[in-house]
């Protein structure tokens, strides 16, 4: 059993899973960082995984140990999302849409939103040929989006400053400009 201790702060709750690929969350995990917003890494069952890029990843705790009431952002990366297409992680998912709260999946992270039911009815990169989706309360994004991602995200939960933060990180980060 984790240690982890439920609190009311809102966090951020990424969902990793044997070789989920942690370079289409990286930039957005460092945005949600770098303004003081509290990630989790949950696994389905709280035990380490190793990543895509085999990196040994360290859980937080299990999915079972939190509640999607207290989840401002659910993220999954792509992957091999065998061990994660269950209904435990449906029902998560679901349910912190049912909140009203963000979800984001990239490439096959896309997929498992889509096995949870949440895709029907809206836009997604399922349903439209843009490699980037962004609804009310789902984010879809193809895997080579993780720039884009992040910052629709950043955008989403008000991250940037104002317009000359979110306008520096882009030409940053998607142009790849030099100060």
């Amino acid at each position: 059993m984790s240690e982890f201790v439920e609190d009311e702060v809102m966090k951020t709750v990424v969902l990793l899973y044997e070789t989920c690929c942690i370079y289409e969350i990286v930039i957005t995990n460092y945005f949600l960082q770098c303004t003081g917003h509290e990630i989790v890494f949950a696994t389905v069952d709280g035990k380490p995984v190793t990543a895509q890029e085999k990196f040994s990843l360290n859980a937080t705790c299990a999915l079972s140990e939190l509640d999607p009431k207290d989840v401002e952002l659910l993220l999954i990366p792509g992957g091999d999302i065998s061990t994660i297409d269950n209904e435990e992680v449906y029902s998560f998912i679901r349910a912190v849409v049912d909140n009203k709260q963000l979800v984001a999946g990239i490439c096959n992270g896309v997929d498992e939103l889509d096995n949870a039911g949440i895709l029907e009815g809206i836009e997604s990169t399922h349903s439209v040929k843009e490699a980037l989706v962004v609804g009310d309360y789902v984010i879809t994004a193809r895997a080579n989006m993780y720039v884009d991602m992040a910052i629709a995200i950043g955008k989403k939960m008000n991250l940037f400053v104002d317009e000359a933060d979110l306008q520096e990180t882009i030409d940053f980060w998607k142009f790849h400009k030099t100060f």
